[in-house]
Parts: C-alpha cells; structure tokens; sequence
C-alpha cells in the first residue's frame, strides 16, 4: 500500500523529510557515545536530546564539560549556537501558519534539517509537510540513535570513522546546493564560508555561524538585484508569466 500523498510536491518532500532524518538521527550514535565518555550520565544525556534538541549546541555542550571547563561556560557556549534557531524560526514562520500548542511544537522541531527542507519546496503545502516529516523525523531517530550510543559507549569506538559525520553534512548540502543557482545566492554562500573559516580559529563556537547569517543579511540590504532571476533561482520571466496566469484565475471580487 502507497501511504504517500498523491501530489509530487508533496512526495518530494516527504522523501527529503526522511532520508535527512535517517542521515542525522545516525549521528545521534555520536554524540550519545561522546557525551557518556565526557562524562555525563545517561540520564543527563538523554535530557539534552529530549528538552534542549539542537545537535550543535548538545555537542558544544560536552565538549565544553569534556575540556573541564565550568557548568556556565558549557551553558553559555551551547546557548550562543542555538540562537541560530532563532533566525530560522522567522524563516518558517510564515509557511507554517501554526497557533497554539503546535506553534509551540513546531518551534522545539525548528533545527538545521527542518527549516532546510521546508524553504527547498516549491509551494507551501509541501514546504510544511516537508518541515513537520523532518523536524518529527529527526526527533525520534535522533534521540533513538543517542540513546543507543550512550549505552554502547566505548563499545561502539569513535562514530566519526564511520562517516556518519559526512553523511548527515551531505544530506543537508544535497538540500542547499540546488539553492545556489542565482547568483547572489552564490554570493552570499562564498562571503559566509570566508567568514565562517576566518572566524573559527579566533572566537567560541556558535560566533562563526551568526557571522555567516549576519553575511546573508548584509547582502541582501546592499547589493542589488541579480538581473533576469529570482529568489527561487528561476528567470523572471517565467516567473511572471506564471503569475499573470495566476492572476487569471482568481475570481473576481
């Protein structure tokens, strides 16, 4: 039986939704090993996957802890990479469209992953099924595959030789990379990845990346439009073309 929708929008995305999930709840096992070993407890462990749910900041965390420093300094330094989250919030936003207590929800699943997904869709409905089929997705695989590293521990050697680093940053890149096509969107990638690599070897982590978002916003207030494209990265013209039939369509009111 097909238990996927009929759209092919739709179904695109949910297949992105999953093979992302699968990619990133894999590295779970890493960090569930890494946190055991710096020697914080199952418990604790499997606290910061379920409440604090951002990957960057659990493993800045214990390294932090690992490295021996203070309990503040390891909160401050995972609190300093989540406030990315805060800048995709108001990307996914608008698309969700959510109230309540799924606003609530959808805000704790707003990760990497997720907000990549759902802004890679080409109309609104895919994007939120695309957002709710990852952000869910990597939730329980995540905490599943953490779970599992934490009590395998030391058994399981070091997860990084496995690739499961890779795999997880080639699945998000798989998402960015059709993205690239417009040429400022080419601009503000290599800006980021200059800053990005400029700024690692000089400030505590989670400065590199708001660096690189602050480069996104930079661009987009200065430099000028790229002729005969789109955010979407396709020809205005075709563009509206689309629109005017758009247009045709409505009723009159």
């Amino acid at each position: 039986m097909n238990v996927l929708p009929s759209d092919p929008a739709a179904r695109a995305a949910v297949r992105q939704g999953v093979s992302v999930s699968v990619a990133t709840g894999l590295y779970g096992i890493s960090f569930g090993a890494l946190s055991v070993a710096a020697g914080v407890g199952l418990g604790p462990t499997m606290a910061l996957s379920l409440l604090m749910f951002s990957g960057g900041s659990q493993f800045a965390l214990i390294g932090v802890i690992g490295a021996a420093g203070t309990p503040v300094a390891a909160v401050a330094t995972a609190a300093l990479l989540g406030l990315r989250n805060t800048l995709y919030g108001a990307v996914v936003s608008p698309l969700l469209q959510v109230r309540g207590w799924r606003r609530l929800a959808a805000a704790h699943v707003t990760i990497d992953e997720s907000t990549a997904v759902a802004v890679a869709q080409p109309e609104p409905a895919a994007s939120r099924i695309g957002f709710w089929v990852t952000g869910v997705g990597v939730f329980v695989l995540w905490n599943v595959f953490v779970l599992l590293g934490a009590l395998a521990g030391d058994a399981l050697g070091d997860p990084r030789a496995w690739g499961l680093d890779a795999a997880a940053a080639a699945a998000f890149l798989a998402l960015v990379w059709p993205r690239l096509a417009p040429r400022r969107a080419q601009l503000v990638a290599g800006l980021a990845v200059v800053a990005t690599a400029a700024l690692i070897p000089l400030v505590p982590p989670g400065i590199p990346v708001l660096a690189a978002a602050a480069v996104a916003i930079v661009v987009g207030l200065v430099a000028p439009s790229v002729p005969g494209a789109t955010a979407a990265g396709r020809p205005e013209s075709q563009t509206d073309h689309e629109t005017d039939h758009e247009t045709d369509r409505e009723p009159a009111r």
